[in-house]
């Protein structure tokens, strides 16, 4: 089963929808993190998960 690292982002209310698709996605392009959980709270503010997968690296036995 994969390992997940996760991010937790807070944008808060008076962020655009067109600001925080930007930011969401320098996050998925530049960190390689992709969308976990979106939670749009009553106030506008949106609590966003972000995960990415861990890659373990297995050591050489030579």
């Amino acid at each position: 089963m994969p390992e997940y690292e996760f991010r937790d982002v807070y944008v808060p209310r008076g962020v655009s929808r067109k600001a925080a698709t930007r930011l969401l996605t320098e996050h998925a392009e530049y960190g390689h993190w992709e969308l976990d959980r979106l939670r749009l709270n009553s106030d506008g503010s949106r609590q966003v998960r972000l995960r990415r997968r861990i890659i373990r690296q297995l050591r050489a036995t030579w």
